[in-house]
């Protein structure tokens, strides 16, 4: 997770505002930037707020894919990048060429209108957009053993 990610997957935990003079510093990588740039596969859980799910992040903590197409190799970073932004209103894929987030499913009670909505950028939704199917029963058990409290499953 992290305070804001944009449209290419970028995660910002370090600085809200300007990185100059910032109005909030936040906690840093804490070796997240290491697993966004050598991980084959990343996926991104957090909130899904507007204010959070921004355009282009002021600070790049974590990389994703840059600034979209090819970014990863041109800076030597031969591995995958994120797979996947999951949040409370759906789950966001990113394109294989560009690298930019597309809406791939929107959870029940919700619609592509709703997540648009709390999204920072003009998303691109999925040709086979779909709800988000609920977990099998096998799925929730081991959902549940990895958060005992409920923190993402309440």
């Amino acid at each position: 997770g992290g305070a804001e990610v944009d449209r290419f997957g970028n995660l910002n935990t370090s600085y809200l505002g300007d990185p100059k003079t910032p109005t909030t510093k936040l906690p840093g990588s804490g070796g997240a930037a290491d697993m966004a740039s050598l991980s084959k596969r990343l996926v991104i859980i957090m909130a899904h707020e507007k204010r959070r799910l921004v355009e282009r992040v002021n600070y790049i903590t974590s990389p994703g894919f840059g600034k979209g197409n090819g970014w990863r190799a041109r800076v030597g970073l031969p591995r995958g990048g994120p797979s996947a932004v999951i949040t409370k209103l759906g789950v966001l894929g990113f394109e294989s060429v560009t690298g930019e987030a597309m809406l791939r499913s929107y959870h029940p009670g919700q619609s592509v209108d709703s997540v648009r909505a709390e999204t920072g950028w003009d998303l691109r939704v999925a040709p086979d957009v779909c709800e988000t199917l609920p977990p099998t029963a096998q799925e929730l058990a081991i959902i549940r053993q990895y958060d005992p409290r409920g923190f993402w499953t309440r």
